[in-house]
């Protein structure tokens, strides 16, 4: 499969966004279009088609949410976001794709639109719990183990994410109002540069002298309405024999 790769990242891998390194973002700079677009876009479709239930799942009572976030999204894409064309039925991509709104699949229509993975967690009870997803390229780990399980749970096998760490998380899920979204990174060494990466293939490292570089800008915000959050997971693959990372 032809790599599909980025030449820069708009953040230093080295900075102090890491684990848990959350700062506040501009909610006008929440979806990115970056030069991975299009191979990005087509290989979503493509797991969207082949492998849609490995890649997309929505839990029990989680339509609400869903069906907000889609909404917010498209009002997000058509104050925003450079190259998109919106309509009522459809939008036009910035890579010229026409995706049609489907109002009975918003997951499935998320995925289309926006290279970033969705993700919506919503309270229940004293956590927040993982109800839907559209994860086209997860790192390392899979939908199907996650999904409807809560923060503690989704991340046991993390080393750092202790029970000190997972109070703070809480905490933030908790704390993250309407309108101020926050956002953090990590960044890995990667063996291989497929995105698709459900299980590890070679276990990442922070040191290792993989070829490549794979980070993820993760942002964190609240539907104002169903008062569910979304996290936000863009991608970003590059090849440390080409780039300067």
């Amino acid at each position: 499969m032809t790599e599909i790769l980025q030449t820069r990242l708009p953040y230093d891998p080295e900075g102090p966004h890491a684990l848990p390194g959350i700062s506040p973002l501009d909610m006008a700079d929440w979806l990115l279009v970056d030069e991975a677009f299009s191979g990005q876009m087509a290989e979503r479709a493509r797991l969207l088609a082949a492998a849609r239930a490995e890649v997309l799942a929505v839990t029990e009572g989680a339509d609400p949410a869903a069906s907000e976030l889609l909404q917010f999204v498209l009002d997000w894409l058509g104050q925003n976001a450079q190259g998109y064309e919106i309509s009522a039925q459809h939008v036009r991509r910035p890579d010229g794709v026409v995706v049609p709104i489907d109002r009975r699949d918003p997951m499935g229509t998320l995925g289309h639109l926006v290279q970033e993975d969705l993700c919506i967690m919503e309270r229940r009870g004293d956590e927040h719990v993982l109800t839907a997803a559209v994860l086209c390229f997860p790192a390392s780990w899979h939908l199907a183990d996650k999904i409807g399980r809560p923060l503690t749970a989704i991340h046991v096998p993390v080393k750092a994410y202790d029970e000190g760490l997972a109070r703070r998380v809480q905490r933030l899920f908790d704390g993250v109002q309407a309108g101020r979204p926050l956002w953090r990174f990590n960044a890995l060494r990667y063996a291989d540069a497929t995105l698709h990466q459900p299980r590890a293939r070679v276990q990442p490292s922070a040191s290792a002298d993989y070829p490549y570089l794979r980070s993820e800008r993760q942002c964190v915000l609240r539907l104002p309405a169903t008062r569910a959050c979304v996290f936000s997971i863009h991608t970003y693959i590059l090849s440390r024999r080409t780039v300067e990372v």
